[in-house]
């Protein structure tokens, strides 16, 4: 009878094992405990934002935090809390909260390697609380609030490949600009619908439970947004325009930026 060789504790195999076990656990330990606020600091002079976003504070861990952001003067508050990661299918969860002092977007974003991610969320927006920026951009003030019943995002290949929204509107009051006087007109229920275009992503606005759009806007990845108005919005505000002009018709158009500053 032979004796067994004897065979080396740290085989070559093991030794890869326990060396990828304590490289996880050291990397779980850092997303945990580590400060947001450190990390930033010292990622954020790599990190290309536009000019019109500032980020002012960060707070919390990297698993769980917060930051203030201001997007083009106005002040935000995003918070994150990390999930379990896959590792087989190599994506991170995130659940996000964006929100101001009135209104609240919350879902959960996907992070898949090697550059994509996947936005699922929902929310309420108090549309009083954008009147400066509304009146600044030219643009109609509606009362009461907006619910996102449904937004989804794709990333992929630097640019939005996938984008699906609806919000509602329960009607009401609706001002806007007309020169040196300011237009006013009760509309009935309105919604959103967010699609995706050759050009960006496009939102048409119509009546609930009317036929055809009243206006679209199409925001381009340029950071332009072209904006068309129709006679049906004409005629859902009771405002005079010739009778020769069907409710498909554009009678007004416009393309600026989205944010001031952008070319």
């Amino acid at each position: 009878m032979s004796d067994a060789e004897p065979k080396p504790f740290l085989r070559p195999g093991k030794l890869f094992l326990l060396v990828l076990l304590g490289l996880l656990v050291y990397i779980g330990t850092l997303v945990v405990f580590v400060p947001a606020g450190w990390v930033w600091h010292k990622a954020s002079p790599y990190v290309s934002l536009p000019s019109q976003v500032q980020v002012q504070q960060v707070a919390g861990r990297v698993w769980k935090g917060a930051a203030g952001i201001v997007v083009a003067g106005f002040p935000l508050r995003v918070s994150w809390q990390l999930d379990w990661p896959s590792v087989t299918e190599l994506k991170q969860p995130v659940q996000i909260t964006v929100e101001t002092s009135q209104s609240q977007v919350s879902g959960n974003v996907t992070i898949g390697w090697p550059a994509n991610a996947q936005l699922n969320a929902r929310g309420n927006i108090a549309v009083a609380e954008f009147e400066d920026l509304i009146r600044r951009s030219g643009g109609a003030m509606i009362e009461g609030d907006v619910s996102i019943d449904r937004l989804t995002l794709e990333w992929a290949d630097d640019r939005i490949v996938r984008a699906d929204g609806l919000g509602r509107w329960a009607g009401g009051s609706v001002s806007w600009p007309m020169g040196n006087q300011t237009g006013q007109a009760r509309f009935p229920p309105m919604q959103a619908n967010m699609d995706t275009t050759n050009g960006g992503v496009v939102l048409v606005v119509s009546e609930q439970a009317g036929k055809g759009p009243a206006a679209d806007a199409s925001i381009l990845w340029n950071g332009m947004m072209e904006l068309r108005v129709y006679k049906r919005m004409i005629d859902l505000a009771g405002q005079p325009w010739p009778d020769t002009a069907s409710p498909d018709d554009i009678v007004f158009r416009v393309r600026q930026p989205l944010l001031p500053g952008v070319r």
